[in-house]
């Protein structure tokens, strides 16, 4: 098992992965990082809770587009993988109540800072 530290919005963050996923782990959170910039530039997000609830509803809606067909994966994502990931219905599905249970999470974490 590996470990790679990350840094997403301006903080580092140490992830475990299998040997050899590291360089992946780091290009799928540049990218996650990618969104968060995006979304902090444009001024949307009232505080760090709802900047990642806001990420992780746009990460969700491009896994939507491409599960339906509607857009093609980023070419550069394409790019770095040896061979293309296959993700069956169940993995969807789990990838969509994970980010569902997270982004329900984050909004109860986020009414609580708010109230204090």
């Amino acid at each position: 098992m590996a470990e790679v530290n990350v840094t997403l919005n301006g903080r580092v963050y140490g992830i475990a992965c299998d040997d050899g996923q590291e360089r992946r782990v780091r290009d799928l959170a540049a990218y996650v990082d990618q969104k968060l910039k995006e979304i902090s530039r444009a001024g949307a997000a009232s505080n760090e809770a709802h900047l990642l609830v806001l990420a992780s509803i746009m990460l969700a809606d491009e896994v939507f587009d491409m599960k339906d067909g509607r857009v093609a994966p980023p070419a550069n994502t394409a790019a770095k993988t040896p061979m293309a990931i296959q993700m069956t219905p169940e993995d969807e599905a789990n990838i969509i109540s994970a980010i569902d249970h997270l982004a329900a999470r984050i909004d109860t974490i986020a009414g609580s800072l708010s109230k204090l």
